[in-house]
């Protein structure tokens, strides 16, 4: 995680960009006059919202709890895909 003032996130913008997408940097960026921000790559939000989503709920939690540790023990069969 990489913390800069606003002033040099705009100065370097291009470069901070890049480091967020290609480095997976989160970029804080902060300001004097207002709420710090964070920078981070696309993919990456959508990775965190979609986690967030599934262990929303109880029963989405226990579910995937339970099929992880299935997987630890050796539970579960590998297919193919299907091909189109």
């Amino acid at each position: 995680m990489k913390i800069v003032n606003y002033s040099d996130f705009r100065s370097r913008l291009a470069e901070n960009l890049n480091m967020v997408n290609e480095d997976n940097e989160i970029v804080i960026v902060s300001r004097t006059k207002g709420k710090s921000v964070v920078v981070m790559d696309f993919d990456e939000y959508n990775s965190i919202l979609e986690t967030l989503h599934l262990t929303s709920t109880t029963t989405n939690r226990e579910r995937l709890t339970a099929a992880i540790d299935e997987m630890n023990k050796g539970g579960g069969k590998k297919q193919k895909l299907i091909e189109k």
